[in-house]
This record gives structure tokens, sequence and C-alpha cells, in this order.
């Protein structure tokens, strides 16, 4: 995730923090420091910094539960409003997904009960639902704060655990498909009255209704990809029609083909066809600003652009998109030749094919009439390597 600062690995499992996360320790400073000065304020950050402590451990209870299934978890980031884990896969069962969704909170009320023991009869409903007032015990708050967390997180609705859960009880009667966009409906629902409580109580729960009928959205949609993916490769819909560049080409010529074509993404390939990198409409346009039209295209491409094989799932491809934070992706041969682009466009014509025909599948290119789009340029380029 960008803006986020890695504090060290945790049992194979990088632990990073967002930058906005500063924002809120100094937020906490200057509300503390004006009810009771330093010692308030400084009570107030190790108080948050405790609270995070308890979240990270909410993110290894998933971990752990996780990695009994075989599933690894490469990162978590924390994040002002939690924590954020992100699994190498998702789970392959209901079963899966229900251990590993409700472990998070399971590990939160063993803190609540572990504090309520160690406090003793000192601890009141009073002090546990008040974890806002700097004035009751630091540990009571801690404790009120876990029940909170208990409560929020079990909110049937994506991203919460709840939503999770939900979908792993609907996935034993229902497809798994239908079980996510069930559960995100019924998310999306409750974030709707969320946010039309929120006008009239707390403005703030508007913000998490936002959040939450998005994420909720996310999560059907990514579904559906994953549905779509179990039957297609991205063999069978990915863009063979398409422009490239040379590494010796300069980047006035890119701006041609930009101008030329229906493209945005342009893969950059030695004489032989093989892959060295990719050049978008942003790179070129800061190109064009940076360094002008005579410069090298292998001077300002960008070389940390995956490949994918033919035969992965499209599925995959999104992930490798999200992760390299690029618009496009080549397709290449067992040769490593550029066969083929996967972009974002490409995905989101097929989704609307299969939300306008539930029962779509995609025809494969031994049909004549290949379903994805084709990138047709209104000037042929095949291949651009002035000297």
């Amino acid at each position: 995730m960008q803006w986020s600062i890695k504090l060290g690995t945790v049992a194979g499992t990088e632990v990073r923090v967002h930058a906005t996360f500063a924002l809120l320790l100094i937020w906490i400073w200057v509300m503390h420091y004006r009810i009771g000065g330093p010692p308030a304020a400084f009570e107030g950050v190790a108080f948050i910094i405790s609270v995070f402590l308890c979240v990270v451990l909410h993110e290894f209870g998933h971990i752990a539960a996780a990695r009994y299934f075989g599933i690894n978890t490469p990162n978590i980031t924390l994040l002002p409003i939690g924590g954020l884990a992100r699994l190498e896969r998702s789970p392959d069962t209901p079963l899966e997904e229900f251990v590993i969704a409700i472990a998070g909170p399971l590990v939160n009320v063993a803190i609540a009960g572990l504090i309520v023991t160690v406090v003793g009869g000192a601890l009141g409903w009073e002090q546990l639902l008040g974890p806002q007032d700097p004035r009751i015990d630091f540990l009571a708050r801690l404790a009120g704060v876990n029940i909170f967390l208990v409560v929020f997180n079990m909110i049937p609705a994506f991203p919460m655990d709840g939503g999770r859960i939900l979908r792993a009880i609907l996935a034993w009667r229902l497809p798994w498909a239908r079980a996510t966009t069930l559960a995100a409906r019924i998310g999306q629902s409750i974030a709707l009255a969320m946010g039309i409580f929120g006008v009239f109580f707390n403005p703030l729960l508007i913000l998490i209704a936002i959040f939450v009928y998005f994420a909720a959205e996310t999560e059907a949609q990514g579904s559906d990809v994953q549905a779509i993916s179990d039957d297609t490769s991205i063999f069978d819909v990915m863009i063979t029609e398409f422009a490239t560049l040379g590494p010796r080409a300069r980047v006035g010529e890119a701006v041609e083909l930009l101008l030329a074509t229906s493209q945005s993404e342009f893969p950059v390939v030695d004489e032989a066809g093989r892959f060295e990198g990719l050049m978008t409409r942003e790179g070129i346009v800061r190109a064009m600003k940076e360094r002008g039209a005579g410069a090298s295209v292998s001077d300002v491409m960008r070389r940390d652009i995956p490949a994918l094989n033919e035969k992965s799932p499209i599925d995959f491809s999104l992930k490798l998109m999200r992760e390299a934070q690029t618009s496009a992706l080549p397709i290449v041969d067992s040769g490593e030749r550029v066969v083929g682009l996967m972009n974002y466009e490409t995905i989101g014509e097929l989704m609307m094919l299969h939300y306008a025909d539930e029962h779509f599948k995609p025809l494969g290119r031994h049909h004549q009439a290949p379903i994805a789009r084709q990138q047709r340029p209104r000037r042929r380029y095949d291949h651009l390597d002035k000297e």
C-alpha cells in the first residue's frame, strides 16, 4: 500500500503503518493536551498505541487461522480506522472463510476477558462503555475498546469480519458468487441505515457508511471476476491487435502512436518481440514534459512490469495490475514474446457482458469472433524502432 512504512517482520509477515497514522497521533496529542496538559497528552498517545497493538493481535488472529489452512499473509497495514491483512489467496471453503474471519474478534474477546480478570471487581459497565473518556482508568478503557472492536467487526457487512462470516454461512447453501453478492447487498443496506442514523446523531457514521458501502461493492465485483476467471483464461479475452515500440524509439514516436491509435499502453519489445518494458499514457506525457520528444523510450519506460503467461486466470492478472500499480500487463508465450495485452478496460467490458447475461461465457480463441475488444490502430504500426 502507498504511503506505508515498514515497522518490522513478525513470523514472516511484514507489519506496516500508514503515514496517516501519524496524523491521528498528533490529533490525539493536541486533544488530550488541551484537557490535561503534557501528562494527559502522553497518556492519550500511549492509549492509542495500545489500542493498535490490540488491532495487530486481532490481525494476527486472522493470520494464524489462515496459516492453519496453508494461506500465507505477506503483510498487514495499520490505518487510522484499523488494520488490513493481505492474504496470499482467498479461502477455498466456507469453513475456512468462517474460521479465518472469526479468529480476529475472538482475540479481542480474549484480551478483554484477560483485562477484566486482572482488574477484577474494579470494573463496571459504565467504565467499559466509556473508552473515549480520558478520566476512566487506562485498563478499563482498553477493555472497553476491545469489546467495541468485537461488536464493530461483527457487523454483517464487508469489509468487517461479520460480512465474511455471513458470506461463509450463506456459502454453505449457495454458490460462492451468489453468497458474496447477497452478503454485499445486506452490507450495503446496513450501510444505508447507518448513514441515515448518522445524519441525525453522529456525522462520523456517514463516513463509515460510505466506506462500508463501496467496500461491499468492491467485494461483490471481485467475486464476479473470480467466477468468470474459473472458466476463462487470459488467452480467451486478451487484446491481440496492438502497437508496440522498440527500445531505440524516441518519446516523440510514442506520442505519435498515442495520437494515432486507440491504445493507452504500449509494450516495448526487442527485435525478437520479447518484452522489455511498458510505456503508458501517463508515462509518455510525463516524459515529454521532463525529457522532451528526443528522449529514448528505454530511458523512461517502466521496467518493473511483470509479464503474464497466456494461460493465467483473469483474476490473477487483476491482482498483479493492482500490486504493480499499472493499467496494463503484457501477455507472453513460451518464448517470452508479447502476444497480447490485458488492461482494466478489457476486464471492465468482460464484466459488463457478464452482468448483461449471467450465463455469459467467453468463446475462446478457437472461435472466429473473440469476445474481447480488439485494439485496432487507425494507422498500423507493427513495431516502431526508428534510428
